[in-house]
C-alpha cells in the first residue's frame, strides 16, 4: 500500500518539489506504470494505484500539509487515499494528458505560468528552536522586471499575437488512419508555444520579463521546530514567466548538535554528575535546563544510570500544546584523587559493609576457587 511508503519516494520527487514538478513526475510515471501498458505484470495495477494515491495527496495543498506534518496516519479518515478504485485515477485531465500530451486540449490558450519554488536551508541552535526566533535571510530569486511589469516588451509596447497559431500557441494537424481520424496538437514553432511575439524586447530584462535579484526575507521561526521540518513562505520563490505568479520559498530547518542536551522529539536528555555519598545518602542538586536552573531530588540509594524526569523542561510542541520533559541520567562519579583521610574512611566503610578489598591468596588458589 502507498501509505506504507513515502509519497515523495513513489513519485520520485524531493520534498520541496513544486506543483509543476509533481505533475510532470506523475505524467511520466503514469505512462510507464499504467496496467494497459503492462498487461503481463499482475502487480502493475497495484503500483498504478499507489502512484495515483500519492499524487492525489501531494497535488492538494491541504492534504500535503497534513501529510508533511503527520505522515500517512494523519490522513486516515480524511478521504486521502484508500478510497474506491475510480477515485485513485486522480484528475482525469492529468491522466489524459499523460498519454496524449498537453496539447490534447486544443482550446487551451497559453497564459502566465507560476514560477518555480525555491529552497533555503537554515541552521538553528537548540535554544533558538526552543524559544522561536526571527531570522533575516538573503534570497537570490528571479523577480518580475519592474520596467516592463513582467511582459518582456519594451515599455509603451505590447506583445503581438502570433500570426501562425493565431495566438493559441499551438498548431493543430489532422491525421487519417485506419482506426479513424486523429488530431494532433503541437507547440507552435514560430512563437515557441507562447502565442505571442515580442517585436520590441524590454532593454532592461532583454525580453525575459524577469531579472536576477537578491531580496531580504524575514522568517519567523515558531518554537519547537526540528531538523527536517519545513516552512512555506508564500510567493517568495521565482516569479513566473509572462507575468505569472511567483512560486513559494521553502525553509528547511537543521538543528545544531548541543554540547549538553540530546533531543528526541519533544524530549530532552542529559547527564548529571552525582557523588558516591550523594547517591548513597540522597541529596538535591541543581540542574541547568534549557529554560533555566531547576532543582532535582536524588533519592538515597540512587544507582549509576538511573533516570529522573523534570516535567515541562523539554522542547515545546510546534502546535503550541505544551512542552516535553527533560530526562536526567545520574552519572555516579568515583573519585580518583583520594586523600589519606578519605581513603581511611572508605576502608572503614568497606569493613562495615563486609566488602573484602584485599585478597592475599596466590594465583592458583584464586583460579581453583573460580573453577570449583
Amino acid at each position: 500500500m502507498a501509505a506504507d511508503r513515502d509519497y515523495y519516494e513513489i513519485l520520485g520527487v524531493p520534498r520541496t518539489a513544486g506543483p509543476e514538478e509533481i505533475k510532470r513526475a506523475y505524467r511520466k510515471l503514469a505512462r510507464k506504470l499504467h496496467p494497459d501498458v503492462n498487461p503481463d505484470d499482475p502487480e502493475s495495477a497495484e503500483r498504478f494505484k499507489d502512484l495515483n494515491e500519492a499524487y492525489e495527496v501531494l497535488r492538494d495543498d491541504g492534504k500535503r500539509q497534513v501529510y508533511d506534518r503527520y505522515g500517512a496516519e494523519g490522513l486516515r479518515g480524511a478521504g486521502a487515499g484508500g478510497g474506491a478504485y475510480a477515485q485513485d485515477f486522480g484528475g482525469f485531465s492529468d491522466l489524459f494528458e499523460a498519454f496524449f500530451g498537453a496539447g490534447s486540449h486544443s482550446d487551451r490558450r497559453p497564459g502566465p505560468v507560476r514560477g518555480d519554488d525555491l529552497r533555503y536551508d537554515i541552521e538553528l541552535t537548540l535554544e533558538e528552536a526552543a524559544t522561536g526566533v526571527e531570522k533575516s535571510i538573503r534570497v537570490n530569486r528571479l523577480a518580475s522586471c519592474e520596467s516592463c511589469g513582467g511582459s518582456g516588451a519594451q515599455p509603451g509596447t505590447t506583445p503581438e499575437a502570433c500570426s501562425t497559431c493565431r495566438g493559441s500557441g499551438q498548431v493543430r494537424r489532422q491525421q487519417n488512419t485506419i482506426l479513424g481520424s486523429f488530431a494532433t496538437v503541437t507547440p507552435c514553432s514560430v512563437c515557441g508555444g507562447e502565442g505571442t511575439i515580442i517585436r520590441h524586447p524590454c532593454p532592461r530584462c532583454s525580453g525575459q520579463g524577469r531579472m536576477r535579484a537578491t531580496e531580504q526575507v524575514k522568517v519567523k521561526v515558531v518554537p519547537g521546530v526540528d531538523t527536517g521540518m519545513r516552512m512555506r513562505v508564500a510567493e517568495k520563490g521565482n516569479s513566473g514567466p509572462k507575468g505569472g505568479m511567483p512560486g513559494d520559498l521553502y525553509i528547511i530547518f537543521h538543528i545544531k548538535p548541543h554540547e549538553r542536551f540530546h533531543r528526541q522529539g519533544e524530549t530532552l536528555r542529559c547527564e548529571a554528575p552525582v557523588g558516591m555519598a550523594q547517591a548513597a545518602l540522597g541529596t538535591r542538586i541543581k540542574i541547568e535546563t534549557i529554560w533555566g536552573e531547576k532543582e532535582l531530588e536524588i533519592p538515597a540509594g540512587t544507582q549509576h544510570g538511573e533516570v529522573f524526569r523534570i516535567k515541562g523542561c523539554g522542547m515545546p510542541s510546534v502546535d503550541g500544546h505544551g512542552k516535553g520533559d527533560l530526562h536526567v541520567r545520574a552519572s555516579v562519579v568515583v573519585p580518583r584523587d583520594l586523600t589519606g583521610e578519605q581513603r581511611e574512611a572508605l576502608l572503614k566503610f568497606a569493613e562495615l559493609r563486609g566488602e573484602n578489598l584485599d585478597d592475599d591468596r596466590g594465583f592458583f588458589e584464586k583460579l581453583k576457587d573460580s573453577i570449583f
